[in-house]
């Protein structure tokens, strides 16, 4: 303990408030509450720490702040804001599934009603989140067959409705909307509808069928009979929604039951609603960093985020254990409620209730050992990827392969590609395609050992440059062994048959998908390297592999004929069974490689083949090329149109397009 710290103890105050222990770095490691500071922070140094995660924590402990407060009720909810804000290490973490959506009731005069996956502190009221969607849909549909709520997003303000900004749209005319945009509902009675909504949304369906029972009968004592019709269609409509639900008590109280379950360091806790004795809706949320932690402060946690969250607070709270801080919790929803009632808070140890808490807590079971589940399955590693490791005996999984191909017709049009595979599936964001210039040997045929030895050092080239310390000199010998005319000299660029790579900075944009430069070197290195190719292009992309200085890699080429695989240094073709799934992995990375650089191929080729003499010249755009191949027919025609019939063909294009025309074909013609 340093000096700091132990002045800071023992000058502590004996008031309710809150306490930050921070890091060397002045990192808030944790937060916590107490009825009386300077006991409950001096009892971390004093007492024995039980746990390994506490007495990490206590070691780490540099520095600490207090923030001292009125009351317990003050404590606990800064408490749970700032571990909320702060996230701090120790402190117990909830992970919410934040995309769960909600049902919102604006604050407006006349307020909608829609599904959203965001809360706004604008006022507005939130129901859920529902964890179950189409619940939530049906919960809507219910609503707009029952309540004539507006679904348009027109502002409604007292005086855009007096200067009649707006007019009735189809969903008055059907009888979905009483039309507040022209005053044909008062707000008074439009607000009194979104009460019974909210009833709705809050389980309060029994107590909205009663009340309206009530006024169905006053409306026909007063033979009011239309809209005692109308009430008692909205009360069948809410029978048939109520039948639905499971009855689970007795008797009509509005409940919360709290459970979970911990299993090491990981937990997952359950809420259960019952409203009118039948079960309207439930939510979880999964904790870590719980190993250290007592049921009690796992519990305040859950119900802080809970009903921080929501506005409704039922009559009786059911948990599965006592609150340490039980009495603060009481206050503070009491302060939350709009109408003064009890709230018990009930730890049931036998019978019917009972019995909820250890349903409730045999769902969090479920939900904790699907989650693991999933980490399972994410983890999963596929047969083929351990079969390929064992074909080829390779000393750590080809988790991550990359595949290249050469494409060209004649050594026109030179593309490569390289496609990725992750645990046996294509990962397309990785693909990478190579517009390569036409490398030929020395009898003028296509060299696709060149292409190779190309592409393979623009893919590697930048892992190398971390580690030699001459890159220029190392990439001007690989590119001279590519192309005998490329110049050694100390510059920061090479050139090869026209096309420039800067090799002190990033490559040029033609090297990669989408032309964007310096992609390249975001990639991780493959676990295996496959050349689509026999022993020639393989050792083309040994070679250049080992002149970067890049060792001890997995590659190997797959040779189409016959589907033989090669081993680098080896003659023979490697002996794998034609019916391993290691090798049909391999075909599969193959003929993708194929594939997309054919694509790639066909795309340049037919770019090249409808390229217009017009697209060169200067001044002629998209558009006005297009407008004179339709009005001429052809390039020929309109050179016949500018030599022959200039007035003509000035009158149908244009002055300006005409002399741009005229002036470049006279230049071609003088070349």
């Amino acid at each position: 303990m340093n000096e700091i710290l132990r002045n800071k103890l023992d000058n502590l105050t004996t008031s309710p408030g809150i306490y930050q222990f921070k890091d060397k770095a002045g990192k808030i490691i944790y937060v916590g509450k107490a009825k009386n500071l300077r006991s409950r922070v001096k009892s971390y140094f004093t007492a024995k720490p039980t746990g390994p995660r506490l007495i990490r924590m206590i070691s780490l402990i540099s520095d600490l702040e207090t923030i001292a407060v009125d009351s317990e009720v003050e404590s606990l909810i800064l408490e749970m804001n700032m571990i909320k804000e702060l996230k701090p290490r120790y402190n117990v973490n909830l992970k919410d599934d934040k995309t769960y959506p909600y049902i919102v009731i604006t604050k407006e005069l006349f307020p909608r009603v829609f599904p959203t996956r965001k809360r706004r502190n604008d006022g507005s009221k939130y129901f859920g989140p529902y964890t179950d969607v189409g619940n939530m849909r049906q919960s809507l549909k219910l609503l707009r067959d029952i309540f004539m709520i507006r679904n348009c997003n027109l502002n409604l303000t007292q005086q855009s409705i007096e200067n009649k900004k707006f007019k009735e749209c189809l969903e008055y005319h059907i009888h979905k909307c009483e039309a507040p945009c022209i005053a044909l509902v008062t707000a008074k009675k439009y607000n009194e509808m979104i009460k019974e909504i909210e009833k709705v949304l809050n389980g309060k369906t029994g107590t909205l069928i009663n009340e309206l029972e009530q006024r169905m009968a006053d409306a026909a004592m007063d033979q009011r009979f239309e809209e005692a019709a109308l009430i008692r269609n909205k009360i069948k409509s809410l029978e048939v929604y109520t039948s639905r639900q499971k009855v689970v008590s007795e008797d009509m109280l509005d409940k919360d039951v709290f459970g979970f379950v911990k299993e090491a360091d990981e937990a997952c806790a359950m809420i259960l609603n019952i409203r009118d004795g039948k079960v309207i809706g439930k939510r979880h949320f999964y904790l870590d960093t719980v190993e250290d932690k007592s049921d009690s402060e796992i519990l305040e946690s859950v119900l802080f985020r809970y009903y921080s969250e929501n506005n409704f607070i039922p009559d009786e709270i059911y948990l599965q254990n006592e609150l340490v801080d039980q009495d603060a919790f009481s206050k503070w929803l009491h302060l939350k409620l709009e109408e003064k009632r009890k709230i018990n808070f009930v730890i049931p140890q036998k019978g019917e209730k009972h019995k909820l808490i250890s349903m409730v807590r045999t769902n969090a079971q479920y939900m904790l050992d699907e989650l693991k589940l999933q980490r399972l399955k994410r983890e999963f590693i596929p047969h083929s990827v351990t079969a390929l490791k064992r074909d080829l005996r390779l000393t750590a999984l080809p988790r991550r392969i990359e595949c290249f191909d050469i494409s060209h017709v004649q050594g026109t049009d030179t593309v490569a590609s390289m496609v990725v595979f992750y645990d046996g599936k294509p990962r397309k964001n990785d693909y990478r395609k190579y517009k390569l210039q036409t490398i030929l040997d020395e009898v003028g045929r296509p060299d696709d050992f060149a292409s190779m030895r190309e592409v393979i050092y623009r893919r590697y080239r930048h892992y190398a440059e971390k580690n030699i310390e001459e890159p220029v000199n190392i990439g001007t010998k690989i590119l001279q062994e590519i192309n005998p005319e490329v110049r050694e000299d100390n510059s920061p660029s090479t050139q090869l048959n026209n096309e420039v790579f800067d090799e002190t900075n990033n490559p040029p944009s033609t090297d990669l998908v989408t032309g964007e430069a310096g992609v390249t070197n975001t990639l991780p290195m493959p676990d295996l390297i496959v050349i689509d190719g026999g022993k020639g292009q393989l050792s083309s992309a040994v070679k250049v592999l080992t002149d970067l200085g890049i060792k001890s890699q997995n590659i190997i080429g797959l040779a189409k004929r016959l589907e033989e695989v090669f081993l680098p240094g080896m003659s023979d073709a490697q002996s794998i069974p034609k019916t391993s799934s290691g090798l049909k992995l391999l075909q599969r990375v193959r003929d993708e490689a194929h594939r997309f650089a054919i694509t790639y191929h066909r795309q340049l080729r037919n770019k090249r083949t409808i390229h217009s003499e017009l697209d060169d010249i200067k001044g002629i755009g998209e558009k006005t090329r297009q407008k004179l191949l339709t009005e001429f027919g052809s390039v020929d025609n309109i050179k016949q149109m500018v030599e022959n019939n200039y007035d003509e063909f000035e009158k149908k294009a244009g002055k300006k397009v005409a002399e741009r025309l005229k002036e470049a074909f006279s230049n071609k013609k003088e070349e």
